[in-house]
Parts: C-alpha cells; structure tokens; sequence
C-alpha cells in the first residue's frame, strides 16, 4: 500500500504588496492552523516517510509547522521547485517518480493543482481550502502505479472537521 497526503499550504498574509508571490509568508492564522493539522494528522498514528514541499515561503512553512506536530524531522524536509506553480500532469509526475521504499508520503502545495489532483483520484473531494489535507491509500506496491483504480481509501481534513471519508 502507498499512502499519498496532498496538504494545501495554510492562510498566507497579504500584508506586503510588495512581495512576489512566492515569498508570501503565512499568517498568523495560517500558522495556528498548520499547528492544528499537524496534531489532527499526528493524532490517526501516521507515521510519515517523506514530506516534499514546494518553495514558496508559505508552503515550506505550512511543512515545517506540520512536521514538528508528526515527529518528522523539519531539516528533512524536501523542498522540490515542481511545486510551485505545477500542473496536475507535474505533480503526479513527482508523484510517480518517488522511492519506491517509501510508503507514507505529504506533499505540501497549492492550488489549483492540488484540488485538481485530488479530483483525478477521486469526485469525493471538489475543494482544498487552506491547510487542508486529502489522504488516498493505493492498492499498490510502486509510485508509478498511483492511479485512481488502484484507490482504497479517500479522506479530508480541513478545519472545519467536516472529515468525509469513503472506501472504494
């Protein structure tokens, strides 16, 4: 089984009109919430393998928020560029490129490609609103293979605990 967690980064400020856009930081309600996911996720005993975050600012500190919660070392964190400003075809493509040795992975991103991502798997989830986490266990023993005939099990989490889980 392989266990994929795609995590919209947490509300990021607006404050500085000047900033690019990657380098937005989070608010300070997107850093409560990224604390709260975190032990949400910490509290289901997942036990994460890799986390891969995209470089802007925002996302890098929703992963390192998220990783302090789950025991996950932050100074391993991935920070891989693919993520910023992807395709649905990109990320499924570092998706399908992961070690294979891996089991549980998080990818911390944006949107609109992580909502339509998320789609592709599955119609159960039409959304990602800030930090909000969709889990997809697979029915296989290799990245490559991630598809969605070969989804078991589709979860979100999002703040509003509005949890919506189904089997397949």
């Amino acid at each position: 089984m392989k266990t994929l967690f795609l995590m919209r980064h947490a509300k990021s400020s607006w404050d500085d009109d000047d900033l690019r856009d990657v380098d937005r930081p989070l608010a300070p309600r997107g850093m409560r919430d990224a604390r709260k996911m975190g032990k949400r996720l910490a509290k289901r005993d997942k036990k994460i393998d890799l986390i891969l975050s995209s470089p802007a600012v925002r996302a890098r500190a929703t992963a390192q928020l998220l990783a302090k919660k789950l025991g996950y070392k932050p100074k391993k964190i991935i920070v891989d560029d693919r993520l910023y400003a992807a395709t649905e075809r990109g990320l499924l493509a570092v998706i399908r490129a992961l070690d294979n040795k891996l089991r549980r992975v998080i990818l911390v991103g944006h949107n609109p490609e992580l909502t339509a991502l998320a789609r592709r798997f599955s119609s159960d989830i039409t959304q990602l609103p800030t930090s909000a986490i969709a889990e997809f266990k697979f029915d296989t023993r290799s990245w490559s293979d991630v598809a969605k005939d070969r989804l078991v099990k589709v979860a979100r989490f999002t703040q509003k605990r509005n949890e919506k889980q189904s089997e397949h």
